[in-house]
């Protein structure tokens, strides 16, 4: 019977730069031997590979430096990390290493920009992308930096009344940048036509001439362009942006200060183990395209700016299970039981069908079988069991009563914690993971850090009401 290597070697390119296996059957992920992990921490867990963040940054910056330099292209790029993705300290640390920009998307992003600022991660002259339907305290957190001298801070009108609160209350500002996002149709499969952010084409014109360019300190600076299926190379991309880039070029021969265009993010991530995109090519026929367009127009090309998110830190993320059942339901459905689950800990495989690159930590030179994956809560939607390259999952054969079989799914660093409610409260109360942090030292040698245990029964209950038993003491204590 052929192992589970033989069928990866056949049907993949194996080993790849990010993955391989030792002398031991194990797997390497970007030279992470991950038994070792395990075997320190235990499962299930995150973990997060940093030098994977910076590695991605600097890769966006040579295809933009290679595609300007191949078109003659005499506009800039700024890359902005578009911080829901993770917001966690040591994802946006690792990526401001790199001297980036960043983009917000909610009132409870600012704090943690002031706080970058306070430690010296940013600074005031930071380009910091405002975006986002703004509610009350985010119009007055974007209004406070303005006047605090955030220059480079750029709120990006979503609809025609959010310039009113910045005119009434910027005041102490000598200027104010602003962008306007546009509505993009969205794709004909889509539930709705046009995009519910941004500010239709028809009204654009009307909200710079009477709003924005009365006020001298008001400067025009970018347009907004993002469409939600990410930057593909299909008819549907080329026609949006294209519409996009004439609405600049006339834009800018009334608004000779608007200077910048924003392409949002949508570079998409590894999720099979096959992965054909080549993101040189891409970002070549863009800066092609919107250079075509403003030399047809007689308009310089705009700077461009983009906001990188599952792109920047997706594929700094594994999260590992153990199987701790084997269930034989029928004649075909063949079951591994993993500690953890798919709904709480890799909620967009089951909300939105998220295929992630899935493979066995141990056990490649065994037999292989076809498997379901099983979750632990009680939901019947708790399961994985396709990959993004074939409708059947396989892994190897294993005795549980004296082995082992430990899972991967990898590049899961993007959304995940947040969509699943990262420390709150999950489905069935399934705790959050513990989350292990990998880096390299000076010398290039590994290094790995328990950034958080598996949540605690405690938090939970505190979450939800109730009084425990140490809490019901410590009170006691302090009284």
């Amino acid at each position: 019977m052929k192992r589970y290597i033989d069928l990866i070697q056949q049907t993949f390119e194996f080993p790849t730069r990010e993955f391989g296996v030792d002398v031991d059957n194990t797997l390497l992920f970007n030279n992470v031997p991950l038994m070792d992990i395990i075997e320190k921490y235990g499962t299930p867990l995150k973990l997060t590979y940093l030098p994977k963040i910076s590695e991605h940054i600097e890769n966006a910056r040579l295809i933009f430096k290679n595609a300007m330099k191949k078109y003659n292209y005499s506009g800039s790029y700024t890359y902005c990390y578009c911080t829901k993705s993770s917001h966690f300290k040591f994802v946006l640390e690792e990526a401001l290493k790199n001297n980036i920009h960043l983009e917000t998307s909610s009132a409870f992003d600012m704090p943690i920009i002031q706080a970058l600022e306070k430690e010296g991660k940013i600074s005031k002259n930071n380009y910091i992308i405002c975006n986002g339907h703004k509610r009350p305290q985010y119009l007055e957190y974007i209004s406070e930096m303005l006047n605090d001298g955030y220059k480079n801070l750029i709120p990006v009108l979503d609809n025609l009344d959010e310039i009113d609160h910045y005119l009434e209350h910027a005041d102490k500002a000598k200027e104010v940048q602003i962008g306007i996002r546009i509505a993009t149709d969205e794709e004909p499969n889509f539930a709705f036509y046009t995009s519910r952010l941004g500010i239709r084409y028809k009204d654009v014109d009307e909200l710079y001439l009477e709003k924005i360019k009365p006020d001298p300190r008001f400067k025009l600076k970018m347009l907004h362009f993002f469409i939600n299926s990410g930057i593909k190379d299909t008819a549907y991309y080329w026609s949006e942006l294209t519409r996009f880039m004439f609405k600049y070029c006339e834009m800018k021969k009334i608004c000779p200060e608007l200077d910048s265009i924003d392409i949002g993010g949508g570079l998409p991530i590894q999720t099979s183990v096959v992965f054909n995109y080549d993101y040189q090519s891409m970002i070549d026929e863009i800066i092609e395209n919107i250079q075509w367009i403003c030399n047809k127009n007689d308009v310089p090309v705009p700077n461009i700016f983009t906001e990188f998110g599952s792109y920047t830190v997706g594929e700094s993320g594994a999260t590992i299970y153990k199987v701790i059942d084997i269930k034989q339901q029928n004649d075909r459905e063949f079951w591994y039981m993993i500690d953890g689950s798919f709904i709480t800990q890799l909620p967009d495989s089951w909300g939105i069908g998220q295929k992630y690159i899935m493979l066995p930590v141990n056990n490649w030179d065994a037999p292989y079988t076809k498997v379901n994956l099983g979750g632990l809560t009680c939901d019947s939607a708790d399961y994985y069991n396709t990959e993004a390259h074939s409708e059947d999952l396989y892994m190897p054969m294993f005795n549980e009563d004296n082995e082992e079989q430990y899972i991967g799914f990898f590049h899961t660093g993007a959304y995940q914690e947040s969509l699943g409610g990262y420390g709150g409260i999950q489905h069935c109360l399934i705790p959050s993971t513990k989350h292990v942090l990998v880096n390299l030292d000076e010398e290039g040698n590994l290094t790995t850090e328990l950034f958080a245990e598996e949540q605690d029964s405690e938090s939970m209950m505190k979450i939800l009401g109730y009084r425990t038993e140490r809490g019901k003491a410590e009170k006691l204590e302090k009284s």
